[in-house]
């Protein structure tokens, strides 16, 4: 065999190892995404708008496209509440997690759901901020979380909520992650519109 055969040869099984390692390189999910920052005035700048003389204030702040899903940030006031008057919630497709800021309550978890309904998909909080999903009444064998600032919860798809007891008011930051991406992204543009407007 001459050397120009052998080098051909050579580099040829280099080319298929290539190939074939880069075939099974690890690849990013969102490949050349941005990052999104929101710096705390934009957050503050939502709390700020909550009526506190509502039940319950829920803002998107921003929904990012992260590559096999969406995730978003928002944040969230509850009024007092004792007894369990607010319904159970529950969704499909979107988990959350709370970061509490301020305040205490009782959340109660589980998947047992007593009287739940589906929610009309023309809700606003289906459309815009938690997808499809229902309401209850109540939940069986649930589980007690007594939240109070610092604490964090991670609530999965499909498992209901249901605040039970707020002592005063709850403030919290939540992260929605979205891998069915069934909620519109919200980019600092729409959210910069969207405080223009007040509340």
């Amino acid at each position: 065999m001459n050397k120009t055969v052998v080098r051909r040869a050579a580099l040829g099984v280099v080319m298929f190892v290539g190939i074939l390692y880069a075939q099974d390189a690890p690849r990013p999910t969102c490949n050349r995404c941005s990052a999104s920052y929101i710096n705390n005035d934009e957050m503050e700048a939502y709390f700020k708008r909550v009526d506190t003389k509502a039940q319950v204030t829920d803002q998107q702040v921003r929904v990012a496209d992260v590559g096999k899903s969406n995730v978003a940030i928002g944040v969230v006031y509850r009024g007092k509440t004792s007894g369990g008057t607010s319904n159970v919630a529950e969704h499909n497709q979107v988990s959350e997690v709370y970061h509490i800021i301020e305040g205490s309550a009782t959340l109660v978890t589980g998947a047992d759901i007593v009287g739940w309904k589906a929610r009309p998909l023309t809700n606003e909080n289906v459309r815009l901020l938690n997808g499809p999903g229902g309401d209850g009444t109540s939940i069986r064998n649930g589980v007690e979380h007594h939240l109070k600032a610092g604490d964090v919860i991670i609530i999965p798809a499909g498992v209901g909520h249901w605040f039970t007891n707020i002592d005063d008011h709850i403030k919290y930051l939540m992260v929605r992650i979205d891998p069915d991406k069934v909620t519109p992204l919200k980019d600092e543009a729409a959210s910069q519109a969207d405080l223009k407007k007040g509340k």
